[in-house]
């Protein structure tokens, strides 16, 4: 999609912009950086040592009223928007600028650990090492952003680009619908023409997002013909559900598992004469018997791919194999919203290219692209359709996300603030 300008210019002036940039603008924003990180790093403490498990609202309201703060301070407008509606929180959006390229910046102010969790504190460690809850994913990722257009601003160069922050309030377990809960994002992709995501990545300073696979729920319900099981196999009874389901789950295995990068799973299975369904546990039960053909079986399952297109023709190929049904059965298909594909467009990976230039000239070495299928769905893939250029990965590195011993790699911390200012302001050079 071109917005504004055009998207080949862009391309062009990306590393065009990096001979533009002027040297002592560069070293006054990397030396903003290095004066920041005591404040970057009492953030972070600050953040992670207040509980922001998705459904602890107040948790979360808190950490954004934390993070709005601060970018008031540096001339951004903040708002909050409200959650209920799609029963979450809510989210913190925050603008500046009306020049230059329109740069959207993506974090989270949600964690996977829970209010009653025994996982709460910061705690440091040796070796410039961190563990704390959500600190890589991604309340480190959210300082970065903060601190870098903080330098920007004690540069003198803030003014010359125009900056959206969305650090949703639901990113670990999305709200619905996904309409309501993603319409903040996507409203500041429409406006955008750059996303840059602070998510940690696959925990590599090495590395940056430029594709991430897509993850759509589906459900296959099979119904068959009930009769004693001494009669399966015949004209008048058939296959069965449970059978029926084997064949269409195995015909799923053989066409979709050659598809590079896309992976399907089925995850839970309940079949037989009678079954039951909590949506809300996700669990299920039934009753069937040995001597009875079953009637009725439901597989709840997930899929994840690449590209739009490439999430098409996988659909399109499991619609044709459950058509093909055993004698007496039928099934259907249904797939939920989920989240989109990022794909590896061109504009990305010249942005990738951009991001690494930087990254070598500061010392730090090249930035490749992270492996699809190392890198999980985020909130910047309901931005992707809408930018011309966008890349994720930005944030605090380490390991252990999603577990009590997610750490963070400190040392990343300075390296990717620089990088992420440094990028901005080359992309505020853009003609």
């Amino acid at each position: 999609m071109v917005k504004k300008f055009a998207a080949i210019l862009l391309v062009i002036t990306l590393f065009q912009s990096a001979a533009l940039a002027d040297q002592n603008t560069e070293k006054a924003i990397i030396s903003a950086v290095e004066k920041g990180m005591p404040q970057a790093l009492a953030t972070l403490e600050q953040a992670v040592n207040i509980n922001s498990g998705t459904m602890n609202f107040a948790g979360v309201k808190q950490v954004g009223r934390l993070f709005a703060a601060q970018l008031g301070e540096l001339g951004f407008q903040t708002e909050w928007v409200e959650g209920r509606g799609f029963g979450r929180a809510g989210h913190l959006v925050a603008s500046f600028g009306t020049k230059g390229p329109k740069i959207l910046m993506i974090g989270h102010l949600d964690t996977v650990f829970a209010k009653d969790d025994d996982f709460q504190k910061f705690e440091p460690l040796t070796d410039n090492k961190v563990k704390g809850p959500g600190i890589t994913d991604m309340k480190g990722g959210d300082v970065i952003i903060i601190s870098a257009v903080q330098a920007l601003k004690a540069a003198g160069v803030l003014d010359g680009v125009s900056i959206k922050i969305v650090m949703t309030g639901d990113e670990e377990s999305s709200g619905k619908p996904l309409v309501k809960s993603k319409k903040a994002l996507i409203d500041a992709a429409i406006w955008a023409d750059i996303a840059l995501g602070f998510e940690d990545g696959d925990g590599n300073i090495k590395t940056a997002v430029i594709a991430r696979r897509g993850s759509v729920g589906w459900t296959l319900n099979v119904t068959g013909r009930p009769a004693h099981s001494s009669q399966i196999f015949t004209n008048d009874v058939g296959y069965g559900a449970v059978l029926e389901a084997a064949r269409i789950l195995d015909g799923f295995r053989k066409n979709l598992s050659p598809m590079d990068n896309l992976t399907f799973n089925p995850g839970r299975i309940v079949g037989g004469t009678r079954t039951t369904e909590d949506k809300s546990t996700d669990t299920g039960t039934a009753f069937g018997k040995t001597n009875v053909v079953a009637q009725t079986l439901s597989v709840f399952g997930g899929i994840r791919a690449v590209s739009p297109e490439q999430l098409a023709s996988a659909k399109a190929k499991m619609q044709e194999i459950i058509e093909n049904n055993l004698l007496h059965t039928s099934a259907t298909l249904v797939f939920d919203d989920g989240y989109p594909p990022m794909a590896p467009t061109d504009g990305n990976k010249e942005l990738l290219g951009l991001y690494s230039q930087i990254s070598q000239s500061l010392g730090y070495g090249e930035v490749v692209a992270v492996n699809p299928r190392n890198a999980g769905a985020a909130d910047i893939s309901f931005t992707a359709g809408y930018v011309d250029f966008a890349l994720d990965g930005l944030g605090l590195m380490g390991t252990g996300g999603h577990t009590k011993n997610e750490t963070a790699d400190m040392t990343t911390l300075k390296r990717n603030t620089t990088k992420a200012a440094l990028l901005i302001y080359h992309l505020s050079q853009e003609k």
